[in-house]
């Protein structure tokens, strides 16, 4: 038996609650999965899951594995790329979760990096709440805001930038808003973060204000604010990703430049605490490089079109 290899099957059981669903990331058949935690339990004479028809769990022995089955594929990891040959590739599926507006624009060029990358393929969600990493086998999530997780592993990549919109045919007839509390007398769309109360936050100088609205329309989907604000629905705060080409063309008003949307960090997360495996780090590289890329997610970038 391959220990280490019925090892990350047993973690992938573990993580997905599922036999089929570690099979189906694995690349194997549910039987071979089967087949190694089992062999990986009459290896160490204990059993590692309570089984039935309808469910599957940990015992406590397989429980009091995970970490130490952590600490072994992380050293075999790391031995592994110290002696790595020069030309080495990276091979596998990585699973990446981002909010819709940096999704499109890294689905944008995921094409031509993949085409470098002949081993690699990404398995990407557009998803805008918080993932539970390791029960979903996510490997990578970008995430917008502050990240109030103290397990996971952060790395700051970026920051937001976004615009105050409307489009020309909602003002027409209108007062456009001069000032930050004209924003209460219109009609808005907003992205759904959670939250009875929703606000708008502002800089103005060097101060946050935060603006109460109460939209007409609420969507938890970003594309789907750009949209309904194309189509005349109200203001709405929206990506640059999404806004910029709509505000160069007209379909899209930008509205009191001089108080741009707060600026939120964008964050990559994930749950290994060291050694990721080489695809992953190389899918973690190509969102650092294709957010720099983009000066109006830089850390110094200013608000300007």
């Amino acid at each position: 038996m391959d220990i280490v290899s019925a090892l990350r099957t047993f973690l992938r059981v573990a993580e997905t609650g599922s036999f089929s669903a570690a099979a189906l990331d694995l690349g194997l058949t549910q039987p071979a999965v089967s087949r190694q935690v089992s062999s990986l339990e009459e290896h160490y004479s204990t059993r590692l899951f309570h089984r039935s028809t309808n469910a599957l769990s940990l015992t406590v022995e397989g429980e009091q594995m995970i970490p130490m089955a952590h600490k072994v594929i992380e050293a075999v990891d790391a031995l592994g790329e110290t002696t790595l040959p020069e030309g080495i590739v990276a091979v596998g599926k990585v699973k990446v979760s981002l909010p819709a507006p940096l999704g499109l624009y890294i689905s944008d060029r995921l094409p031509a990096f993949l085409a470098q990358h002949p081993g690699l393929s990404v398995d990407m969600l557009f998803r805008e709440p918080p993932s539970d990493l390791v029960g979903e086998g996510i490997d990578l999530e970008v995430r917008l805001g502050d990240v109030m997780d103290n397990s996971l592993i952060c790395r700051r990549i970026g920051w937001t930038t976004a615009y105050l919109v409307a489009a020309p045919d909602y003002l027409a007839g209108r007062n456009a808003p001069i000032r930050l509390e004209d924003i209460c007398d219109h009609d808005s769309i907003c992205y759904n973060r959670g939250g009875e109360g929703r606000f708008w936050s502002f800089l103005n100088g060097a101060d946050v204000e935060k603006i109460k609205v109460t939209p007409r329309m609420i969507f938890d989907n970003a594309v789907a604010v750009h949209r309904a604000a194309l189509a005349g629905g109200g203001l709405a705060v929206l990506s640059h990703i999404l806004a910029i080409d709509d505000i160069r063309s007209g379909r899209l008003v930008r509205l009191l430049p001089i108080y741009p949307p707060s600026r939120l960090p964008i964050t990559v997360v994930y749950a290994s605490r060291r050694n990721l495996p080489l695809r992953v780090r190389t899918i973690l590289d190509f969102l650092v490089e294709a957010v720099a890329q983009d000066g109006l997610m830089g850390r110094s970038a200013d608000n300007a079109i």
